[in-house]
């Protein structure tokens, strides 16, 4: 059994993500990340799933480094993208980039491709031997000789200077180098490394975090392509790239939406993509699934125009009649299957599960998929591809951790304005009554739906906390009405959605009334700093990564083009945490790594010296500041992420549990 509150033990457990099914239908193919041998970080390896569930879960890869990305061959081999050195004269090298890698069906791996700026976004044609990857490679670099020359010239002088000339600079957790992203085919041929042919050798930042599809034939590949606009924006359109000439033409751009995850359908002919309709202050950001011809003789047509949902992913049935799609949906993250001629939904999966990384077997009848929910980590299912409110089979997959023990229930009310709200509470064991900790969501468009390795409340329950996990207005699967309440206003119907599912989890009788607290991180940790300045009901708030004066986050965050599409300059001063900052009584405990590039680390230190700026009696001041230096929007690193644990539990311990402080020893 699973020991929730040994967090070295739950760091340990192996951790599933991605899916591949070989063409012919017979093998599956997941990544499975455990620690190694210092707990100090995460290496992946390739595991064989068995689609029939007979057989038990094998390991494909082993190596220090790790593997990722699998992708198959329509020969049914298995490319993959590692660091690791190759056994052919390679020598170890911290700092090599991913190269790609070939598993034949017996024999060992072997690289097939490098690049200096190393490879990802593979894509394999399904009916023939091309295969497409994204590369970083320097503007002036004419093949992967000038790249690697130019490249060693910059880390010999030790210069990692970059001269911009566009927006934007960075992104998430990463600086954008001088390296552009470029596009690049090539043809496998036995057991010849890949020659590339770069299809894009002038690209700017457009294909920065760009996706990518290929057609069936190989010919043909379908990015999203990231187009500069005025006053710094930009905006995404789809593409078309002939993979051995390099000529693109655009598929997709109506100069105002964005287009994205492009799947091309088993014949060639149609694209299917997400539509996302720009936001202004007044209307929300919407997404349609649409469809469109790859030779551009139709406009995209929205696939499901009277179903109020937003596709979290989707994959072509073999006959080309459907798509098959994941989507959130009142707390969970259902699969459903949309009839391209009429448009009908049909919800396949019957259960509470949250699906990713779907797979339709090539004769059509099954779905493979990862299933997890807010009591189960992922883990491979069965499911049948056309039957409604189905249970999963579960396949025999890697080992995970096993179903915590806590109670899992739903809390609903209503809103004042009639909306119907609802949350999970996470109930330890034992009859109670338990303190209470509301976690609020990131996002702001996201929802409590899944299992979170990072974000995990079971570890919280380990430790006697009756941990609600709501969704107020914003939050995604209960329709565009739900994201209109709190579009622009979200000081108001988040907040007050957030007190009402408070107030009716507080009727539960295994709930301590007396003993609450909250948190959350980035939108939630913008939700916790508005609820210490809003009310004193809480003994604790812990904040992590999180939006603390709008006006000053807006111009520096990541990708500030978005933002300022969302609320006008007076929407962001009404809304802005900062602004209430004399009325905090409540002890915070704030959390912020240096490297986060969402949300900046100004944020974090305005915040903490209003705090401290508030202090009368510096030796008495409740807060405590839990600094990062070399950490994201999350924290990422094991030993960092148990600090966080243990740093939090010490917080709340004090004053919610009223306990003793006792320092996490490496802290101390």
């Amino acid at each position: 059994m699973t020991d929730y509150t040994d967090l070295d033990a739950y760091l340990a457990l192996p951790r599933a993500s991605g899916l591949a099914l070989s063409p012919d239908g017979t093998r599956l193919v997941t990544v499975v990340a455990t620690l190694d041998s210092d707990a100090t970080r995460y290496v992946s390896a390739l595991w064989e799933v068995d689609p029939t569930g007979a057989e038990p879960a094998r390991r494909l890869t082993r190596s220090a480094k790790g593997e990722g990305s699998p992708a198959f061959t329509a020969d049914g081999e298995v490319l993959f993208t590692s660091a690791r050195p190759d056994p052919d004269g390679g020598k170890p090298d911290d700092d090599a980039p991913a190269a790609l890698w070939l598993l034949p069906r017996t024999g060992e791996a072997r690289v097939v491709a490098t690049r200096p700026g190393g490879i990802g976004g593979v894509a394999v044609a399904e009916q023939a031997q091309t295969v497409v990857v994204l590369s970083d490679t320097l503007p002036a670099s004419t093949d992967a000789a000038s790249d690697e020359e130019r490249r060693k010239a910059r880390k010999d002088k030790k210069v990692d200077a970059v001269l911009h000339a566009g927006y934007p600079v960075r992104f998430w957790d990463r600086d954008l180098g001088v390296g552009q992203t470029r596009l690049l085919a090539a043809d496998l041929d036995g057991d010849a490394c890949l020659e590339w042919r770069d299809l894009t050798p002038h690209p700017g930042r457009a294909l920065h975090g760009a996706q990518v599809a290929l057609t069936p034939d190989g010919r043909t590949a379908v990015a999203s392509w990231g187009i500069a606009e005025p006053r710094g924006s930009r905006r995404t359109a789809l593409v078309a790239v002939d993979t051995t000439t390099g000529e693109r033409r655009v598929l997709a751009d109506d100069g105002s939406s964005e287009f994205g995850d492009p799947r091309v359908s088993p014949d060639g002919s149609q694209v299917a993509a997400v539509l996302e309709r720009r936001s202004t202050p007044q209307e929300p950001v919407d997404q349609r699934l649409v469809v469109l011809a790859l030779d551009g003789s139709t406009e995209p047509r929205d696939v499901a125009p009277e179903w109020d949902r937003w596709s979290g992913e989707h994959r072509w049935t073999p006959d080309g009649t459907a798509l098959v799609v994941a989507a959130d949906e009142q707390g969970g993250r259902p699969v459903f299957r949309i009839e391209l001629a009429t448009g009908q939904v049909t919800r396949l999966t019957g259960d509470r599960g949250h699906y990713a990384d779907l797979c339709v077997s090539p004769d059509g009848q099954h779905v493979y998929a990862l299933r997890d929910a807010l009591d189960a980590a992922p883990a491979p299912v069965r499911l049948d591809a056309h039957a409604a409110d189905q249970e999963p089979v579960l396949l025999q997959g890697p080992a995970t951790a096993e179903q915590p023990p806590h109670q899992l229930t739903e809390v609903t009310t209503t809103a004042a304005d009639g909306t119907a709200l609802r949350s999970w509470l996470v109930l330890p064991e034992g009859d109670g009554p338990h303190p209470l900790l509301l976690w609020v969501h990131g996002g702001p468009l996201g929802s409590w739906n899944g299992w979170a390795w990072r974000w995990n409340p079971h570890l919280m329950a380990a430790r006697g906390y009756a941990v609600l996990l709501p969704d107020p207005a914003l939050s995604t699967g209960y329709g565009l009405e739900m994201v209109r309440r709190g579009w622009g206003a979200w000081g108001d119907e988040p907040y007050t959605d957030l007190m009402a599912i408070t107030d009716a989890a507080l009727e539960h009788p295994a709930v301590d009334a007396e003993r609450t607290a909250a948190m959350g991180g980035s939108f939630g940790g913008y939700m916790a700093n508005w609820i210490a300045g809003h009310t004193d009901r809480f003994r604790a708030v812990v904040t992590h990564a999180s939006l603390w004066d709008l006006e000053q986050f807006g111009p520096t965050t990541d990708a500030s083009y978005y933002w300022v599409r969302e609320m006008t300059p007076e929407m962001i001063r009404a809304h802005s945490p900062s602004r209430f900052a004399d009325a905090i009584t409540s002890p915070m405990l704030v959390i912020h790594g240096d490297k986060d590039y969402r949300v900046p680390i100004g944020e974090g230190l305005r915040l903490w010296w209003d705090l401290c700026s508030r202090a009368e009696d510096p030796d008495a001041m409740p807060h405590r500041f839990l600094y990062y230096p070399n950490e994201n929007h999350w924290v990422l690193s094991p030993q960092h992420a148990k600090l966080w644990y243990e740093t939090v539990h010490a917080f709340l311990a004090v004053h919610v549990l009223e306990q003793n402080w006792v320092t996490p020893e490496l802290l101390a």
